[in-house]
């Protein structure tokens, strides 16, 4: 207890460098915490995803949609346990400036209710409603506030997808609501697609992918196989993975995240690591004669080291909390384009240690510079 008033005075004998220092040990640890945490949070986001939902598209982009009529070969094929589909058209609403993409889902299903809860979540009552209303749709509460909707609305939509009547103008009936997750939530809109794919002219009987649940989702690569297998050399190849494996794909596409997590967070803690040893350096200089003092009064040189390391470690670890502190408070938004994101403790716990060592490293050579200072050169002014 009786080093806590010398920690607490040696802290703020000069409070203009204290604070500066605890302003950069935050700014650092705010991007550690940021950079890491992202690493973090998006390998657990994706071990979190369904390795046994597998995504069927056609076999290159830009081709004609997949035949609805897959379905009942895709239920044939080894390993699959259950199968839907999805279809959109893209609409605006009231203005060119104002996109709305129409998801047209097999609503009589029940495998939406737990297909992609992360991403899609939708309550039993308001999948009954879309089934029951031929023109009905269901909206997130994003959308319903950018729009002013409210379910018993009617929404008119301008699409470059014609009728059977000639007309691009669409109408829909608000009868539901869902949650949704993913970057543009906000955008889309769901419908019956059994409504869309018999007023519509062109693609009827059409499908922009599958959904497939397979038994095993330690086998699902080879499900995924079979599934292309089934297909192949057919008017409308197939093209599968898992949704676990898009995701990979996606943070893949990035580049080489943990090198530039690595490289970013070391240039920044070689920074903090000169300029916290350097002003430590001038610190110790300036207090010589204090020190002398301490000693006099029979302090030894370790008591000297345990002190300035104690100093240097309650002002890089409170800085560390406050820059980590501050990372978390961002990732609430960061989570809006990458659903379930979320601090890991880890990572928090990983800033403080890093602190800690932090302290210890900047601290090392200004205390043993003061561990050997002789009373008669300090007091000589030497």
């Amino acid at each position: 207890m009786k080093f806590l008033p010398l920690i607490w005075s040696g802290i703020w004998r000069k409070p203009g460098r204290t604070i500066l220092i605890v302003l950069q040990v935050s700014v650092a640890f705010a991007l550690f915490g940021v950079l890491q945490g992202m690493k973090t949070g998006v390998e657990e986001a994706i071990a979190r995803t369904r390795a046994d939902l597998l995504l069927v598209f056609p076999n290159v982009f830009g081709e004609p949609p997949l035949p609805v009529a897959y379905r009942e070969r895709l239920l044939t094929t080894p390993g699959v346990k259950a199968v839907t589909y999805a279809d959109g058209i893209l609409g605006t609403y009231q203005k060119p400036d104002q996109p709305v993409f129409v998801l047209g889902i097999e609503a009589s299903n029940d495998l939406w209710l737990t297909l992609v809860p992360e991403i899609f979540k939708v309550e039993q009552r308001d999948i009954e409603a879309l089934r029951k209303a031929r023109t009905g749709v269901l909206i997130s509460e994003e959308i319903a506030r950018q729009y002013g909707w409210k379910i018993g609305d009617r929404i008119p939509l301008t699409t470059a997808t014609l009728q059977r009547n000639g007309s691009g103008n669409w109408v829909f009936d608000v009868v539901g609501t869902f949650l949704a997750h993913e970057p543009g939530a906000g955008g889309y809109i769901v419908c019956n697609y059994k409504y869309l794919d018999e007023s519509r002219v062109a693609n009827k009987g059409t499908v922009r992918n599958f959904y497939v649940v397979a038994k095993d989702p330690g086998r699902a690569q080879v499900t995924a196989e079979a599934i292309d297998r089934t297909f192949a050399n057919s008017p409308s190849e197939t093209n599968t993975n898992s949704l676990r494996e898009n995701a990979q794909q996606g943070v893949q596409r990035i580049g080489d995240l943990n090198f530039l997590i690595r490289s970013i967070v070391s240039a920044v803690f070689a920074a903090l690591l000169f300029s916290t040893a350097t002003m430590l350096m001038q610190s110790i200089r300036e207090r010589t004669a204090e020190l002398a003092l301490l000693k006099t009064l029979g302090f030894s040189g370790r008591a000297i080291v345990l002190l300035i390391f104690a100093e240097t470690a309650l002002v890089c670890v409170t800085g560390a909390l406050i820059g980590l502190a501050l990372a978390t408070m961002a990732f609430p938004y960061t989570a809006k384009w990458i659903p379930g994101l979320r601090m890991p403790s880890i990572v928090i716990a990983t800033g403080v240690i890093a602190s800690a060592l932090v302290a210890l490293v900047s601290a090392a050579l200004p205390a043993r510079r003061a561990a050997r200072l002789r009373v008669v050169d300090a007091l000589a002014g030497r």
